[in-house]
């Protein structure tokens, strides 16, 4: 059965994909309480990481945006391997984003708006949350983004 959470995100052109799995020696999610974090998630599609490079040198403010959105989609489908529903979500507590960035570039809110934007899409007043946005010279696997989101859920 589909979530309202994913008929709302299907009415915006998304689906949650198959939860990724971890590229290392960690979990890619835990829940402690009333709260499920997730991992670094990176803008992979399947095993093909979707986008590399440098923003602001390699590519867009744009491309960098729809890495966001990708990882974002993970991150949910991180949530959803760990409760069972996103219905289950009560808030998005917190969003860490990472750009991998060209020395000058500095607009990484932007990027991670692409993330924060499908949150608000997929959650309403419920996906608004607290937020990081760093540059960093190098990400794993060259990737252009790395996203971790908290997320409060119910019992």
């Amino acid at each position: 059965m589909t979530s309202n959470v994913e008929q709302r995100l299907k009415q915006h052109g998304h689906e949650i994909p198959a939860a990724p799995e971890a590229v290392g020696f960690y979990v890619p999610v835990i829940r402690t309480g009333n709260l499920v974090i997730t991992s670094g998630q990176l803008p992979m599609v399947g095993k093909e990481l979707m986008f590399k490079g440098k923003v602001g040198k390699d590519l867009s403010e744009a491309d960098g945006a729809n890495a966001a959105r990708i990882c974002a989609l993970n991150a949910l489908a991180q949530i959803k391997s760990c409760i069972g529903s996103l219905d289950q979500v009560t808030r998005i507590v917190r969003v860490e984003g990472y750009v991998q960035s060209a020395e000058g570039f500095t607009k990484q809110p932007a990027v991670i708006n692409g993330a924060s934007e499908l949150l608000v899409q997929a959650f309403g007043e419920l996906g608004k949350h607290t937020r990081i946005a760093v540059g960093a010279n190098e990400l794993p696997l060259d990737a252009t983004v790395e996203l971790v989101v908290w997320a409060e859920v119910g019992n």
